[in-house]
């Protein structure tokens, strides 16, 4: 359509449409790749604490976190959300327009004060 315009041939989307559509052509969509992992590294790996052990007696003694990536009109946006695996509720969260090292930390310090853990 924008070769078109620029050839100086006026025409809209819905018209290209139709003519896409009488002679059987279709559009193809590329997703793009968007890497988020990369487990090829030298830095320490925490220790299984939980060892798969997903249920929990009380509330506070089990957080889990977890990034998500969202595509928006403005671009991508990263999500850390924090839950207690008891309720399981959310009790902490941040998002970012990158995905910095210290997004799940942002998530952790924004922990509501209900669901603090108490040592």
């Amino acid at each position: 359509m924008h070769a078109m315009r620029e050839q100086g041939l006026g025409i809209g989307r819905y018209r290209v449409r139709t003519l896409m559509r009488e002679a059987g052509l279709r559009t193809s969509w590329r997703r793009k790749f968007v890497s988020t992992t990369d487990s090829r590294h030298t830095l320490p790996v925490a220790a299984n604490v939980l060892d798969r052990q997903f249920d929990v007696a009380e509330s506070n003694r089990a957080w889990v976190s977890d990034i998500t990536y969202i595509r928006t009109a403005q671009g991508w946006l990263y999500l850390a959300v924090v839950l207690d695996l008891f309720s399981p509720k959310v009790v902490g969260w941040s998002m970012a327009p990158a995905m910095p090292a210290g997004l799940v930390m942002s998530a952790l310090t924004r922990c509501s004060s209900v669901g603090r853990r108490r040592d």
